[in-house]
């Protein structure tokens, strides 16, 4: 069953898999059904760079025939069919395309105008605003949700003549399916776009000044944050797991309880940060981009060694922390993560239940510990003082120490 397709891939995908930290048992699986997708796209005359989400389904249909050949009867549920026919292609596919599935290609003059419109605005706002990579994808989809509800009105031909009226009808109809947040979010990418478009002179008037999203108060929302009894409880229930996973989650739960860390400074920390000698750690401020140092408390210090050495797969990836099962890619998100062991712990958080309810939590026992605003600014990375007030909401009992003492009025004037 040799032939140029499997000699060409499967040696170099089972390399890729050992590499991932597949079990064998798994990698030999995965191997048998890539085997067959190869032999049948070599008979089909298609080349493994060239198989389309069509193609890839074709396959599946061909092999339920063949059970039912074979076996004289359908599957029991047909959903089964890519687990047992397909397990491991689309891995294949991701690692001989490089993405799977692929972007799929305009198919009319519109989706092409509207595609070469979003690669051009996303390459603006890399090379000339500086966004990062998220920021960017973001947009992305608030213009392409923007460009596919205006349909022809967004033509090569049409757009030029976009008005206000457009504008209005448009957050008109999408303002049912969106929270207030949300809708600010979206006001503030569409006033984006707008503006781009009338600095290219691709709009005949700069609509962004007439896009009017909900309003937005400072300091409008009280932060969630877990209370001192919480967090302990969530630690003490995290300690006692002595799973991988568990011994993971732990040393990811200390860092965001001891230094209020975001989400994305905590995932994008490597393992080359840590300075075990000297007791400190490097990191990376999402937001403000500045490189903080901090001291490598030892609680925190012998829950990361203990990951590392006992329960970290091994792994090419340089994350420290990173998923306990195959492929052992860094962590994306910790929302999940910190919701879960809530639930596990019995605590009903109100609000959001992410990693920002510790960071909101570490924020507020600086503020009992009489700690400057400027100073827990600097140290949650915030990019003035001023971020650091809305915290000052939580700590109401400590602000009756500081009340100012009124005149008794019931005394009678002399």
């Amino acid at each position: 069953m040799s032939d140029f397709n499997n000699a060409r891939w499967l040696q170099p995908f089972e390399t890729h898999l050992i590499e991932q930290g597949y079990r064998p048992v798994t990698i030999k699986r995965q191997l048998s059904t890539c085997e067959q997708f190869l032999c049948y796209i070599r008979q089909q005359g298609i080349a493994a760079e060239r198989v389309t989400p069509t193609i890839f389904d074709t396959f599946l249909t061909y092999q339920v025939q063949r059970y039912r050949q074979r076996n004289g009867h359908d599957l029991r549920d047909i959903r089964v069919a890519q687990h047992w026919f397909g397990q491991g292609i689309p891995g294949l596919l991701r690692f001989v395309q490089g993405r799977w599935p692929p972007t799929p290609l305009p198919g009319n003059d519109l989706e092409r105008f509207h595609w070469s419109l979003r690669a051009r605005y996303t390459n603006w706002l890399d090379q000339c605003r500086g966004l990062s990579a998220a920021s960017i994808k973001l947009h992305h989809q608030r213009t392409t949700q923007l460009l596919t509800w205006l349909g022809e009105r967004a033509s090569a031909e049409q757009i030029g003549e976009l008005s206000i009226k457009e504008m209005d009808a448009y957050f008109t109809a999408i303002a049912p399916h969106y929270c207030r947040q949300t809708r600010v979010g979206i006001a503030y990418c569409v006033r984006h776009f707008l503006r781009y478009l009338y600095h290219q002179d691709i709009i005949s008037q700069d609509l962004a000044a007439t896009v009017e999203g909900p309003s937005r108060y400072a300091l409008e929302a009280i932060p969630p944050a877990l209370k001192p009894e919480d967090i302990d409880r969530v630690l003490a229930l995290a300690r006692g797991n002595r799973t991988p996973v568990g011994i993971r989650n732990y040393a990811i739960l200390l860092l965001l309880a001891h230094y209020g860390l975001r989400s994305g400074e905590v995932v994008r920390l490597r393992l080359k940060d840590i300075d075990w000698h000297r007791d400190q750690f490097h990191i990376y401020q999402s937001k403000s981009g500045k490189e903080s140092l901090l001291p490598l408390l030892s609680p925190v210090g012998n829950a990361l060694l203990d990951y590392v050495q006992h329960a970290r797969p091994q792994t090419a990836v340089r994350e420290v922390f990173v998923c306990a099962y195959a492929p052992h890619r860094p962590l994306s998100s910790l929302h999940y993560l910190v919701s879960r062991v809530l639930d596990e712990a019995g605590i009903d958080a109100e609000g959001r239940r992410g990693p920002h309810t510790f960071r909101h939590a570490r924020a507020v026992s600086l503020l009992r510990q009489k700690v400057s605003l400027k100073t827990i600014s600097d140290l949650l990375g915030h990019r003035s003082a001023l971020q650091t007030r809305s915290y000052l909401k939580l700590a109401t009992d400590d602000l009756r120490d500081v009340a100012l003492e009124l005149p008794d009025m019931t005394e009678t004037a002399p």
